[in-house]
């Protein structure tokens, strides 16, 4: 057989397989948008008889090395739903060598009542019964798989955020569910940047656009930013903002936020705002942060209308 008619190497598994099952109203929906959130693939209420040939399906093109861990989730309403047959299906993956667990959502028989009052949604299994009934009949249908489950989260005092924080901490790896963090500088005058989470005002500084020598240059080029660094409030600020910047992002990961952009300005956005977003940026990157560095405004052209008098001439 020629190379060229050769088949194509059967695709690797994905190195890791969580099902996500447990009881209606316990949470499911969050908890795979918070793994979706944190690069998972999710599928939710595939039929079963599609569970082999959605592991078997190659990566998309051009996504040969996609290793991302799947999520399937798995519930009453899944077509086919046999609880006794799936917890076989997946002792039989494990027993293949798949890395495959399932996590179990429970959760309080008079709590999701009060879920399903407040929401006024029908129980799946009781359309024309109190909650109450749906909810004791789905208990006994999932007990084979809330008995094989590797893992039980119960969520009956526990709000959505609280447990996607917990998704977040169990589950999202080393690298993964970091916010994709980004440092830029921008000049006040050409306008603020709309995607700008933080902003940090840098026009207290002494402005290097009126000392002539360094008006061409940028804050990235030494003396430009010796000359910055030269101002009295310079040191116990930019220490200011790097302590809060510190303080602050451990928190927006742990809120699962996707996006951080900290802006830092000055008038024009060549020089202070330059010098203090690539010293900051390096600064959080000896921190443990990965962050991408933006500069907007750094190829204009320098332009006294924008940056107005100078300090020393300002009349009062």
């Amino acid at each position: 057989m020629s190379e060229a008619n050769a088949p194509s190497p059967a695709p690797a598994p994905p190195r890791r397989i969580l099902l996500v099952t447990g009881m209606s109203g316990a949470g499911k929906s969050t908890v795979l948008r918070t793994l979706e959130d944190l690069g998972w693939e999710v599928v939710d209420n595939l039929p079963l008889l599609l569970l082999d040939r959605l592991l078997a399906t190659a990566p998309a093109e051009g996504a040969e090395n996609d290793d991302r861990p799947l999520a399937l989730g798995i519930g009453i309403g899944t077509r086919g739903f046999d609880a006794a047959r799936i917890a076989a299906r997946v002792q039989e993956l494990a027993d293949e060598g798949r890395e495959i667990g399932m996590l179990f959502l429970d959760c309080g028989g008079a709590e999701l009542v009060r879920r399903y009052s407040e929401t006024r949604r029908r129980h799946p299994l009781a359309l024309d019964r109190p909650a109450a009934d749906g909810i004791n009949r789905e208990r006994e249908l999932l007990q084979p798989l809330r008995h094989w489950a590797g893992r039980l989260i119960d969520t009956t005092g526990m709000s959505s955020n609280e447990l996607a924080a917990q998704i977040r901490t169990t589950f999202g790896g080393e690298g993964r569910g970091e916010p994709t963090l980004s440092v830029m500088s921008f000049g006040f005058a050409r306008g603020l940047p709309r995607s700008a989470d933080l902003v940090f005002d840098m026009r207290f500084l002494r402005n290097p656009h009126w000392v002539p020598a360094l008006r061409p240059g940028t804050g990235l080029d030494p003396d430009v930013a010796d000359y910055v660094r030269g101002d009295p409030a310079y040191n116990q600020a930019v220490e200011a903002i790097e302590n809060l910047l510190l303080m602050l992002l451990p928190r927006y990961r742990a809120e699962g936020k996707a996006y951080v952009t900290v802006a830092f300005g000055c008038t024009g956005g060549r020089h202070r705002s330059v010098h203090l977003a690539d010293r900051v940026a390096g600064r959080l990157s000896d921190e443990g942060f990965s962050p991408t560095v933006q500069h907007r405004d750094l190829n204009t052209a320098p332009q006294d209308s924008l940056e107005g008098a100078p300090v020393s001439t300002r009349r009062l």
